[in-house]
């Protein structure tokens, strides 16, 4: 059992981020024991699990209907979720990788000559 900083220190976040989830509903928030808020390993595994899914793109509202199909075992909607979030980061790659070519490419006409404008800002003044 530990207190909320230390809860969040194995999370990887800090107090106010737990504070905010448990507002959220994504946590529990545990009565009082002698005036101070016990936190044990189920929540440290909540904390990880929200962190976890933040990092795959998983928006809070997303997370909180992953945490309860988690407790129904609804795993077509699961993965329902995890399809559209991996068409979305499949459309997120496909952007970035445009801008990279973009890119290369502005920086690569830029090296060419040292006449006129830069390339590469003057592309950025257009836009």
């Amino acid at each position: 059992m530990t207190t909320i900083g230390g809860l969040a220190a194995a999370g990887g976040v800090g107090v106010e981020t737990v504070r905010y989830y448990q507002r959220r509903g994504l946590m529990e928030t545990p009565q009082r024991n002698g005036g101070v808020r016990r936190y044990g390993g189920e929540d440290v595994r909540r904390l990880r699990f929200i962190r976890q899914a933040q990092a795959a793109g998983f928006s809070l509202d997303e997370i909180a209907e992953l945490i309860a199909l988690d407790a129904g075992r609804d795993r077509p909607r699961a993965r329902d979720l995890a399809r559209a979030r991996i068409a979305a980061l499949d459309t997120k790659i496909a952007e970035l990788t445009a801008a990279r070519s973009a890119l290369e490419k502005l920086a690569h006409e830029c090296a060419a000559s040292a006449e006129g404008p830069c390339p590469i800002i003057a592309a950025f003044e257009a836009a």
